[in-house]
């Protein structure tokens, strides 16, 4: 088997984020289909208060 030097991974960061984003919507159009607006805003703000949480214990 070679050894060798490995040529570098590739970065997938940008691709993971906008297929999160893309899940997200979906995700969140279904809901609003079925239950309403403020279901989605409702999960939207816990979504974002759970973010921030992690971000201060992250320390960013």
């Amino acid at each position: 088997m070679k050894r060798g030097v490995l040529p570098k991974a590739p970065n997938y960061t940008n691709a993971a984020l906008v297929m999160a984003l893309v899940n997200l919507l979906w995700i969140f159009a279904v809901l609003w289909a079925v239950f309403g607006m403020p279901v989605v805003l409702a999960i939207g703000y816990v979504l974002n208060l759970a973010i921030s949480r992690f971000s201060r214990r992250a320390g960013a």
